[in-house]
């Protein structure tokens, strides 16, 4: 039994220390910081002005899906996927080639791990004909689909939940012209999550230490433990109501489809061909998600536009005097230091009405009134770090 442990535990430091020289986890480094990057243009190009640090990006991407792939590992684990080495290395070759476009929206599980089903399906079709692909793919025909779709599933519904909990977390805001040449203020949520993931790959020196795990057997074959990182990406442009809001409606709606492409996966386990329809439901699914979130937000009235009570809050500065008090976006400034605005002129104006203190009347989400106040130091943003959307004749003075 002794034995048996130190098997294990020496299996898992070397998984541990393959996950370390995957070429994708310092790929996505790059991948994350030109994001960033093109992130702080963008806004720099709205507001003359960062909001968040061109390595914001990166802090998200191997941060926020850490919790989510411990879980996912254990679950996957406890019932015994795996996967053979030449699927994982073809899972590899796709999700980097899908990686290249630099478009996290290509990143879901749904176009990589749906991609790798049908692609491994395709290359076990002519193997015959092309001896270079079991040569390269080692094991590639030993693939379970059934297992790949659960692998789908899941991932999908966890994609899902992290939408749900983080996407939302530091949204990007610009500005945008309306078809009538008007500005208007939108939010876009452009993320990439690492997901760490142990998973068992034949063809190692480990066995099972009971004989009714791996649920989905391996023929007795050893097995080695194979730890990568696993990246997801997620895209949605939002202006027609709060980030947050329809952030986690997508989320919501993602997660749903994960569970219904799991019950049908989980049945291919006995028709093998309803793995292939479970990644089909997967890819159309998310398609729909997609074409319905933006055919709402288009459909919406602009929420971050000029109103005529007062200022939307398009985004703060983090760190700035308005975060610190407490102002969001989508909140509407109404007066400042008792004078009512409507323009960021008529606000920088009543701001300098005090040069030490400044008193603000806020409309919030709930559509309550509340007065938010604060002294004023000297070095701190000239306008508290609030981000609205600017009257053209206003930037044109101002630049």
């Amino acid at each position: 039994m002794g034995r048996l442990v130190g098997q294990w535990l020496l299996e898992l430091l070397f998984s541990i220390g393959r996950f370390f020289l995957h070429p994708l986890l310092y790929f996505f480094l790059i991948f994350s910081f030109l994001n960033g990057y093109w992130r702080v243009r963008r806004e720099r190009k709205s507001f003359h002005v960062r909001v968040y640090d061109v390595f914001d990006d990166i802090r998200f991407t191997y941060t926020k899906g850490i919790i989510a792939g411990l879980i996912l590992s254990v679950l996957f684990m406890l019932l015994g996927l795996w996967i053979p080495f030449g699927t994982l290395v073809l899972l590899t070759i796709w999700l980097l080639a899908v990686s290249l476009t630099f478009q996290p929206r290509f990143l879901s599980s749904t176009i990589s791990l749906g991609g790798t089903i049908f692609l491994t399906a395709l290359l076990n079709g002519v193997a015959d004909q092309s001896p270079w692909i079991d040569e390269f793919f080692v094991s590639l025909d030993k693939t379970n689909y059934s297992v790949l779709s659960l692998f789908l599933s899941f991932l999908l519904i966890c994609e899902g939940i992290l939408i749900y909990r983080t996407a939302h977390y530091h949204t990007s805001p610009f500005i945008i012209k309306s078809k009538r040449g008007m500005p208007i203020g939108n939010h876009v949520a452009n993320r990439t999550w690492m997901i760490p993931l142990m998973l068992l790959v034949p063809g190692g020196s480990l066995e099972s230490p009971f004989s009714w795990w791996p649920i989905i057997s391996l023929n007795g074959e050893p097995f080695m433990l194979v730890m990568i990182p696993y990246f997801v990406g997620f895209y949605q442009r939002i202006q027609g109501s709060l980030p947050k809001e329809s952030i986690q409606v997508t989320g919501r709606r993602i997660s749903i489809l994960g569970i219904i492409s799991l019950v049908v996966a989980a049945a291919s386990l006995w028709a093998p061909f309803l793995a292939f329809v479970a990644a089909a439901l997967a890819l159309i699914g998310k398609g729909l998600i997609t074409v319905k979130q933006r055919m709402n937000d288009n459909s919406a009235a602009f929420y971050f536009s000029k109103q005529d009570y007062g200022l939307v809050v398009l985004g703060t500065l983090p760190q700035s005097p308005g975060e610190k008090m407490g102002i969001k976006a989508g909140e509407v400034i109404t007066k400042v230091n008792g004078k009512n605005v409507k323009t960021t002129y008529e606000f920088y104006e009543a701001l300098q009405i005090s040069r030490t203190h400044c008193k603000l009347e806020v409309l919030g989400h709930n559509k309550e009134i509340r007065f938010v106040q604060r002294a004023l130091y000297e070095g701190e943003h000239h306008e508290l770090g609030l981000l609205f959307v600017q009257d053209e004749k206003w930037k044109s003075e101002a630049s």
